[in-house]
């Protein structure tokens, strides 16, 4: 016990430099670090020379005792959320509501310049079994061809139930205190937490210094997290969930996609549909019945208007996908369903999408899987192991494990039969009979109906990236070798060839390897050829065991048209609030996306949108980001674009620098893997969940091993 004289000088030595003070500037502030260590409630420890021992960072300390001496702080050169962090561990409050009032002059609920709106989270449907027995047997085993009208869910109260409209698309901004709406808040659907203090922010408290796992955003949504344990809780004994390893939570978001001015959201076991109307913005209009399985891939296929409606009636058709079951609606622009059917593949369902009118599925075990909307005819085939795919037009190619393209037309599939089996045409086999792991079609202006003037890119697993092109004096001998490029040494995962770039990406931290293409009149020319342009890596982390439907929905692209401007959106980490945009030609940044409300981004999809029908207006393309409480949020990109481009901002070269990438790693934990691309788990001494490890990079495990080894040895001689 320290004697009680206010004015005795306290000698400090904080992180080995001294400091002295007078006790009355250090118990300036009640209740604080000081006060409870110089009145013994917290035990000292004293150096050789009797200072007292407090082992923090004596730079920022030094700023602290400034403000505790002057009552005054001064921020230049300071970063304001290290500063804030220690001052919350000292308990110094005065300090730190002042340091929140500065977050918050460039924190705001409304989003940035970019944020567009928010499509608020619906209301979960009930099971089939609960609506079969309170009313009539209305289910999804109704007759294909018939019509059922769905009901949409009664809005909340006091929220409209349409999405306000401005310029032709919807703009409800998000409500400053919606993070404490309990309606809306859930908890991190794989029942853990990334970084064991809320929902994978980067802030700090002084409790959570202390050990005490407390929300690190700002207090005014302290409450949120509360809110999310009791939002499970109540959804377990609605819907009968278990909180076990199969558990999915039913508001997270899981996939969004869009065509044309629909957009289909896949939450575990629904989708919602939302229409853009230029009278009143975007629109709720379909929600699906309840989904026993977790729904693992979604697929949409819009019409421009009503009147070339599908042959039912239907505006939009959405197919849905679980292991080997496909399931195919047709949705009315008034929200009318009509169930089309329910298709097996027999293995489960990789990918989906729409070709024109007509639905595929594909599994890389070489089963392939097609509806067409004119024989209404489900067909499926063997082929060979699929290991990449791309369309073009109404042609399907698909890259093979044997070396060898294929293709099949899709606009004459009803008539090119044989043996009641699709008609797979082998175009092309690459003369190291390397699985071709990535492809990319590109069709010139000249392109004519039957394929001619078509040019392709493929990349293999042993890292070679190929050009091939087809002209018309080579119609009927095959596409021709054009180029080659060897500068991958990993298996290249995605490769496009756009009109002015070619873009490969291989499995080593996403390696992007980027090349200018010369054209003349439109066709792809040897003079001067193929130029090198960047190189980068778009880093993107994944959790050892992710939910079946992550990748589908945080694909990192590269996204747009062949004749726009392509982008990469980054996510570094699986639980994270923050997404990079970077261009796809040479990686440089083109803005970073950041969650309005501070929830955790669950995926995300890049669209164009059409845009309003009233003269001058023109299309769109957004950003839409999908979140743990079960929200869309829209950011524009066409704006992103404009300012990267007129260089209003300053921006950086690349993805995340080191200080936001440690950032993002905060309280996470890397070890070894035999993966080419590490994977993040949380960390260690926060788990919650059973069996999550996280993985490095394979060629670092010896690295490590031997640092390890270094480590054991110093410590025995040390013995």
């Amino acid at each position: 016990m320290l004697p009680p004289h206010n004015g005795e000088i306290m000698h400090l030595n904080v992180g080995g430099t001294r400091f002295s003070t007078s006790r009355q500037t250090l118990t300036w502030v009640p209740d604080s670090f000081f006060t409870a260590l110089l009145s013994g409630r917290i035990s000292s420890l004293r150096d050789d020379t009797g200072a007292i021992f407090i082992d923090r960072d004596p730079k920022v300390f030094a700023i602290i005792l400034n403000y505790l001496r002057t009552h005054d702080i001064d921020l230049s050169g300071t970063d304001i959320r290290t500063l804030r962090h220690e001052a919350e561990f000292y308990g110094i409050m005065p300090l730190v509501k002042r340091l929140i009032l500065c977050e918050d002059l460039e924190q705001s609920s409304c989003g940035d310049i970019l944020f567009y709106s928010m499509l608020p989270a619906p209301n979960p449907p009930m099971q089939e079994s609960e609506i079969i027995s309170n009313a009539a047997k209305v289910d999804d085993q109704t007759r294909p061809g018939s019509i059922v009208r769905v009901p949409e869910p009664a809005p909340p109260p006091n929220s409209p139930s349409s999405i306000p409209h401005t310029h032709g698309y919807q703009s409800r901004c998000h409500s400053r205190n919606s993070s404490l709406d309990i309606s809306r808040v859930t908890v991190n659907g794989r029942g853990s937490v990334i970084n064991g203090r809320g929902n994978g922010n980067s802030g700090h408290s002084r409790a959570a210094s202390l050990g005490n796992h407390v929300p690190n955003h700002h207090s005014r949504n302290s409450s949120a997290d509360l809110n999310k344990y009791i939002r499970n809780d109540a959804l377990n004994l609605v819907f009968g969930y278990n909180q076990g390893s199969n558990w999915a939570d039913p508001l997270r978001v899981q996939i969004i996609k869009a065509h044309h001015n629909w957009i289909v959201v896949a939450y575990a076991h629904f989708i919602v549909c939302y229409r853009l109307k230029d009278s009143s913005g975007w629109q709720q209009v379909f929600t699906s019945p309840h989904i026993d399985n977790c729904i693992e891939r979604i697929a949409i296929n819009a019409k421009m208007n009503s009147q070339n409606g599908n042959s039912d009636g239907s505006s939009v058709m959405v197919a849905i996908s679980y292991g080997n079951q496909v399931r195919l609606w047709g949705v009315s622009e008034q929200g009318s369903r009509t169930n089309i059917g329910t298709f097996n593949l027999n293995v489960r369902v990789e990918h989906l999408f729409f070709i024109g009118s007509q639905l595929v599925a594909l599994s890389p075990t070489g089963k392939i899987g097609v509806w067409h909307a004119m024989t209404q005819h489900w067909q499926t085939q063997d082929v060979v192991p699929i290991a990449s795919f791309d369309t073009a037009g109404s042609f399907l190619l698909l890259g093979c494990n044997n070396g060898s393209i294929y293709y099949i037309d899709m606009q004459k599939f009803p008539l090119r039969m044989k043996d009641n089996d699709l008609l797979v045409t082998e175009l092309y086999r690459d003369a190291s009979n390397d699985p071709i792991t990535a492809i990319s079609v590109y069709l010139t202006p000249k392109t004519s109906v039957s394929g001619n003037w078509i040019e392709i890119a493929y990349g293999t697993s042993s890292g070679t990236v190929r050009v091939i092109v087809q002209h018309p004096e080579t119609v009927g001998h095959g596409p021709q070798l054009f180029q080659t490029f060897t500068v991958h040494q990993s298996s290249v995962t995605k490769v496009t060839l756009s009109e002015k770039f070619l873009v490969s990406v291989c499995s080593e931290y996403n390696h992007v390897r980027t090349w200018s293409v010369t054209r003349f009149r439109g066709m792809i020319s040897t003079q001067p050829g193929s130029t090198p342009v960047a190189s980068f890596k778009i880093l993107s982390l994944e959790e050892v065991e992710p939910c079946i439907s992550y990748c589908a929905g945080n694909d990192c692209g590269p996204y747009g048209e062949q004749d726009d401007e392509q982008v990469f959106v980054q996510k570094v980490m699986p639980e994270t609030s923050e997404l990079f945009v970077r261009l796809a030609s040479n990686g440089k940044r083109v803005c970073i996306i950041r969650a309005v409300d501070c929830t955790i981004i669950t995926c995300f999809c890049v669209h164009e949108c059409e845009g309003s029908s009233r003269m001058g207006s023109r299309p769109r393309r957004f950003i839409l980001t999908g979140h743990c409480n079960g929200a869309i949020q829209m950011w524009d990109l066409t704006t992103a674009l404009d300012l990267a481009n007129k260089c209003l901002q300053p921006i950086p070269n690349g993805g995340p620098t080191a200080e936001e990438l440690l950032r993002l790693l905060d309280q996470c934990d890397l070890s070894n893997s035999h993966c080419s691309t590490p994977s993040i788990s949380p960390y260690p001494g926060m788990l919650i969940s059973k069996g999550n490890t996280a993985r490095l990079k394979a060629s670092n495990v010896a690295f490590l091993n031997q640092s390890q080894q270094t480590d054991a040895s110093t410590s025995t001689s040390s013995l």
